[in-house]
């Protein structure tokens, strides 16, 4: 069986694009690789790229260049954690105080780990995540 390496990107839909760019701009510190019409990417860390659409603007595809990208959407509160050294999780709870982004929950991991979850501007559950949360991490 062939290996996966990883997510290399997660897309998260949202009702107000500039809004949603702002935010992980300027509160989640993430650096923009490219910002279109159709789309912002950033980057994630690591090889991890985030992708924000504006809801129901992706849903017929698009053709490029080099070939067709299909139709995709959601709805919904969706879900994605962030990955943070051990070192940097109290910085990160402090940060997100600072911009008045109210947690929702914090959990300390039987392995270790500790989690503090939180919404963007459209209800998106995020988390910012220590290592001993999963067996691989």
């Amino acid at each position: 069986m062939p290996q996966i390496n990883g997510v290399l990107e997660t897309a998260l839909y949202v009702g107000d694009k500039a809004r949603s760019v702002a935010f992980f701009r300027d509160v989640m510190g993430l650096t923009i690789l490219r910002d279109e019409e159709r789309l912002t990417a950033f980057d994630a860390g690591g090889a991890s790229v985030l992708l924000i659409f504006a809801r129901g603007e992706s849903t017929e595809g698009e053709d490029t260049p080099h070939g067709h990208i299909p139709g995709h959407d959601g709805a919904g509160p969706l879900h994605m954690a962030f990955k943070t050294a051990t070192t940097d999780y109290d910085a990160w709870r402090d940060h997100l105080r600072a911009h008045g982004i109210a947690e929702l929950s914090e959990i300390h991991w039987p392995a270790g780990g500790r989690s503090v979850y939180f919404n963007d501007p459209d209800g998106h559950v995020l988390e910012i995540a220590t290592p001993g949360l999963w067996p691989n991490y």
